[in-house]
């Protein structure tokens, strides 16, 4: 006795759609037409299990099944493979104001670290970056308001930032930079502009009187970093500096004297210890 489970049952699906009566044909009118390839293909199967080449008969079915679905075997791998890809790219991505979130920075961070040719000899700079008073913004026009102020600010953030630049959220209204190749005295330089470039923001097409300032600390590495906590923690603590100089500052560590001190116009103010 022979198993005909298989193609007996494919065989009905074509009577029932009345594409089964086609005769055999060769091999490239079946690549023609895929319902008459199918057909094709299910016959050379039937006469294959009838001569008990059951393994050749399997085969036939498959690629039966395949092109009555519309698409190859490779066509289903592509697809799964992006839609594998896109929801990677989503879960590295803030809900919210959809720049990188705070997974994506510490698997990206790790990344350059551990490869110091993808950074190069200049090295790179980690900054911290935290809205001045947000609580305020907050307190006076309602928390759904603060989350457009930061959906906002991420679209200045990105629109200045030189490439292979990137930035993420690192917690509420607090973000990252993250500079690679970049010496300290060029990752200064792009976070001054950063910041000034949110001073000059033009926040009242948000809400007249509305003016959104920015602290930021830079912290920078070059050479043999061996890892990535004890820049984001110096970035952290320069940053605790810039609110604490007067906010609206880039504060960096000098690299002759080891002072903080201030970028830009802030410079002005004083330099802390």
């Amino acid at each position: 006795m022979r198993p005909v489970g298989a193609v007996e049952c494919l065989k009905e699906g074509f009577r029932a759609a009345d594409a089964f009566h086609v005769t055999m044909v060769d091999t490239s009118t079946a690549a023609s037409r895929p319902t008459a390839g199918a057909a094709w293909h299910t016959a050379a199967a039937e006469e294959l299990a009838t001569a008990g080449r059951w393994e050749q008969a399997y085969q036939h079915l498959r690629t039966a099944v395949r092109l009555l679905n519309g698409q190859s075997g490779v066509d289903e791998l592509d697809r799964l493979r992006r839609e594998h890809a896109e929801a990677r790219e989503q879960s590295r991505r803030d809900c919210l104001t959809d720049t990188y979130n705070r997974r994506y920075l510490d698997e990206r961070l790790v990344a350059l670290v551990g490869d110091p040719g993808s950074v190069g000899p200049a090295g790179i700079a980690v900054a911290l970056l935290d809205v001045d008073h947000f609580k305020e913004i907050n307190d006076t026009y309602g928390h759904p308001f603060g989350d457009r102020v930061l959906q906002r600010l991420v679209a200045v953030l990105d629109s200045g930032l030189p490439d292979g630049a990137f930035c993420a959220r690192y917690g509420g209204e607090e973000f990252a930079i993250v500079l690679p190749g970049h010496d300290r005295h060029d990752a200064v330089r792009v976070c001054e502009a950063t910041r000034k470039r949110v001073d000059l923001h033009l926040w009242q097409e948000l809400a007249p009187g509305l003016n959104v300032t920015v602290s930021i600390g830079v912290a920078h590495g070059f050479g043999p970093v061996t890892g990535t906590d004890g820049l984001v923690a110096a970035a952290d603590r320069l940053l605790y500096a810039a609110k604490h100089s007067g906010r609206n500052a880039v504060a960096f560590h000098d690299a002759h004297t080891g002072h903080v001190r201030l970028a830009g116009s802030a410079a002005r103010r004083r330099s802390l210890p």
